[in-house]
């Protein structure tokens, strides 16, 4: 009975403690504190729920204990201080936390307020003055509601490193004195991107491990997807918002397809698409429409959303538009240049052009000093090199791949093209 609670306890969490953690926040004014505080309220549900039974609205319970909690926090605090200023402003959060809320559902108004609180607690926790690295640890924890167990077993990470990088994160915000707001103006579209990027960034290692046995961690995808569609809601405006979503949940639409049963890779080309999601296919598309109904101008994001949507269309691999997604990789790197955008731009001239075009573009890359140890560029100009009939230069590259490689699903797929063992 107590683990069944327990079960739904922790699911409630999962789905609440962004919330609860963010509307703390803007009363305490203290990202550590407020996680603090959220964490309080879960121990009272773990003390109260498996005796009491589990309320009618346990989110709102939840809420309401870790506003009871920042109240006291707040009282002890003003009793300990006696500057006027620190009065003022917590005597301020005292009266936002004196009115009643949650009873059985939010008004408008108070929905509104927890979409703010929300927008705030995301851009805080990306906020630059982190590492991104911080920011990663920082965003899953508190929007995303992992545990450190669970971030450091996805990014392979020992959970100790996990730890330090959440509690240095925190304390970093504090003595910064990193508002808890959302910015304004241009402000605003400046830690958009930091935002985006955290985000962008648990997808990719989600669908694409750097490192381990796996080659996908579906359970990080989904919860990028989640706090992509979680800030398409608080930000509806923003065109880049919709155009990540729309990546996202076409590329996510292919993961059944990705890997055989043995849980080795399928790549794009050899993927059987009666396996992809067309649900979260139509859902990235009508995504897309919404960013591009939002500006003629077109952010990196739309446009890799875009490049996506002609693979989702294309019914088979031999069908796909290759000089059209040649040409989005063009204006990709018009809009934000990168040698391994260029890198794909290689794959796609390669496929609408020629190999000998493909490979001229990658050997000029091969000089490019950011990318020597990125194993994908010996491994597209292994695959150019063995579509020219050159297979002793391939089987090098695809070795070099294979070395470079941290990943063991990928290391064995680049071992294979390189004709090693399988094993």
């Amino acid at each position: 009975m107590h683990s069944a609670v327990h079960q739904t306890i922790a699911a409630v969490w999962r789905i609440e403690s962004a919330r609860i953690v963010a509307a703390v926040a803007r009363r305490v004014r203290d990202l550590g504190v407020a996680e603090e505080l959220a964490q309080d309220a879960l121990v009272a549900a773990l003390e109260h729920w498996p005796k009491d039974g589990v309320p009618h609205n346990p989110g709102a319970w939840l809420m309401t204990t870790a506003k009871n909690r920042a109240l006291d926090h707040l009282r002890h605090r003003q009793m300990a201080d006696a500057r006027h200023e620190d009065i003022a402003r917590d005597l301020e959060a005292l009266g936002a936390l004196t009115v009643p809320d949650f009873v059985d559902a939010l008004d408008a108004a108070r929905q509104d307020q927890i979409g703010d609180d929300l927008l705030r607690l995301i851009f805080t926790a990306c906020h630059p003055v982190l590492s991104t690295d911080a920011r990663v640890a920082l965003t899953l924890k508190l929007l995303g509601g992992l545990t450190t167990h669970e971030i450091s077993r996805a990014f392979l990470v020992p959970e100790a490193t996990i730890a330090q990088r959440i509690v240095r994160a925190k304390r970093t915000l504090a003595d910064a004195q990193v508002p808890f707001e959302v910015p304004r103006g241009e402000q605003l579209n400046e830690r958009l991107g930091s935002v985006l990027e955290v985000v962008y960034l648990v997808f990719n290692e989600g669908y694409t491990a750097t490192s381990g046995g796996d080659w996908m961690r579906p359970e990080l995808c989904n919860e990028a997807l989640r706090l992509g569609r979680m800030l398409a809601e608080l930000a509806p405006e923003q065109a880049e918002v919709h155009g990540l979503v729309a990546l996202m949940e076409i590329q996510a639409s292919r993961t059944a397809a990705r890997t055989d049963a043995q849980g080795n890779p399928v790549l794009l080309n050899q993927q059987n698409r009666a396996r992809w999601d067309h649900l979260l296919i139509r859902r990235g598309l009508a995504a897309l429409e919404r960013a591009e109904a939002l500006g003629p101008s077109a952010g990196s994001y739309r446009l890799q959303a875009e490049i996506a949507a002609c693979h989702a269309r294309s019914p088979t691999a031999e069908a796909t538009d290759w000089p059209r997604i040649a040409a989005l990789y063009a204006q990709l790197m018009r809009v934000a240049p990168s040698p391994v955008i260029e890198l794909n731009r290689a794959v796609a001239m390669g496929m609408s052009e020629g190999p000998a075009v493909g490979l001229t573009i990658v050997e000029t890359l091969m000089q490019d000093k950011a990318l020597p140890r990125y194993h994908w560029l010996h491994a597209v100009r292994g695959d150019l090199l063995e579509k020219l009939g050159r297979g002793e230069e391939a089987r090098a590259a695809f070795r070099q791949a294979a070395a470079l490689s941290e990943n063991q699903r990928e290391k064995k797929l680049l071992t294979q093209r390189a004709g090693g063992p399988a094993a």
